[in-house]
């Protein structure tokens, strides 16, 4: 333990102490810590990374907490800047507007507003707005372009003086947030605290069993504290009085679940999704070691070509760039044993470009270097956009160059043909 984290040596939703360790992973910088130029040289802490398994509730999570002053103090993700994502959240409005039919004019909160993009489309559909959201600079931001957002870290006090000022909220959304909550009881006392006696608490975050399918893993990083799945979730809300009504299945991040929670005393029925999804993951064996083993092999058997593959570049003097300066990279790179690789990083993000990546302080440039400096091949680091990124860039491969694809299975990209290996 240091003074800028600690590990957590209790079940996160049960607090029992029941726990093992199930995946360890490489040590990594934060995930979205990108210098400016003028910082380019600032050593940058690395913390440990890794799965531990709640062998009481089947609870999956990152012990490992990082001060989050110091993660989202000048965080710079903005949610259009993820391809498609604003897109989402238009659907995302008309689906759960239609599932929860508020009356117009009805209070919706967005705990983790960001830029206020979600909000937005609520407010277009008649409804009262307020977002909540920790990175002040984004949060005025948003503000100034129409959605009132309040700066803070919500907790069940925050609650308290929101209800006192606002009201209750008849739909309260935390989306890709719930997960990156140390104290989730608090948090949860909050919702409760704001939520309307009709209301729904609704959560959308990556589900662990599409992780674990699609081969996500570099969705594991610091901000994300926890790796949700159904069954530890209707126990934990269950304690709070709160029950879990319906899911969706989602594709974004990999694979997501959208969980639609209300009061015990509220008149929704709960749907037939949620006992489907709890047999779907006890037929998968989700709450148990055996599954993570078999997770680990396949990631390192990736790795292992991949390595295997750049070292025979390397041995041909070929040059190796990379695209994709997400969070999601920083896993990849350093679990990949990629920072002494990759000569730059293109990403099509304006706020990464000219930016140098964390711990490993890798340039990171606009992707038109590609044709500036003509890489002979570039790792896919944004390996599950390689579908647009292909389509942006068929003059690269046209032109000679080629993709590499690390994950699900490691492939070459060259004329717009992927070979597996």
């Amino acid at each position: 333990m240091n003074n800028t984290f600690y590990q957590r040596d209790t079940c996160r939703l049960c607090r029992g102490n029941n726990i093992k360790n199930v995946l360890m992973l490489a040590s990594t910088a934060l995930c979205d810590a990108y210098l400016p130029y003028e910082r380019r040289n600032e050593a940058q802490e690395v913390y440990p990374l890794g799965l531990f398994l709640c062998r009481d509730c089947g609870y999956v999570y990152l012990p490992y907490v990082v001060d989050p002053e110091i993660i989202y103090h000048d965080y710079i993700y903005v949610t259009n800047s993820s391809l498609g994502l604003s897109e989402h959240f238009k659907s995302y409005t008309d689906q759960v507007l239609q599932r929860i039919n508020p009356a117009e004019g009805s209070l919706v909160i967005d705990i983790g507003s960001n830029d206020g993009t979600l909000l937005k489309f609520f407010k277009m559909k008649g409804m009262r707005v307020l977002g909540i959201e920790p990175a002040s600079g984004i949060a005025r931001a948003a503000t100034d372009s129409g959605v009132k957002t309040l700066v803070g870290f919500f907790n069940s006090k925050f609650a308290k003086r929101v209800k006192n000022e606002y009201g209750k909220a008849t739909i309260i959304t935390a989306n890709n947030l719930f997960a990156n909550i140390d104290d989730l009881e608090d948090f949860t006392e909050g919702v409760r605290e704001l939520l309307a006696g009709d209301g729904v608490f609704i959560i959308e975050s990556s589900y662990l069993a599409d992780m674990i399918e699609n081969m996500v893993f570099d969705f594991i990083y610091h901000e994300h504290l926890s790796y949700l799945s159904v069954k530890p979730l209707i126990r934990f809300f269950d304690r709070f009085g709160m029950e879990l009504i319906d899911i969706q299945r989602i594709p974004t991040k990999g694979g997501s679940l959208r969980y639609y929670i209300q009061l015990k005393t509220g008149s929704r029925p709960v749907s037939a999704s949620v006992s489907e999804m709890v047999a779907y993951e006890e037929r998968m064996g989700l709450g148990r070691p055996d599954i993570f083993k078999a997770f680990e092999r396949k990631i390192n058997e990736c790795n292992a070509k991949l390595l295997s593959y750049i070292n025979k570049l390397q041995n041909q003097s070929k040059t190796i760039a990379g695209y994709g300066g997400s969070a999601t990279s920083t896993t990849l790179i350093y679990h990949f044993g990629l920072g002494q690789i990759l000569d730059y990083i293109v990403d099509d993000n304006t706020a990464k470009q000219n930016t140098f990546s964390p711990g490993y302080h890798i340039p990171v440039l606009p992707s038109e270097v590609l044709y500036q400096r003509k890489p002979d091949y570039v790792v896919l680091l944004a390996w599950r956009y390689i579908e647009p990124i292909i389509n942006k860039h068929r003059n690269f491969l046209e032109q000679g160059g080629r993709f590499i694809r690390p994950l699900p299975k490691f492939a070459i990209v060259g004329d717009g043909k992927g070979k597996d290996l």
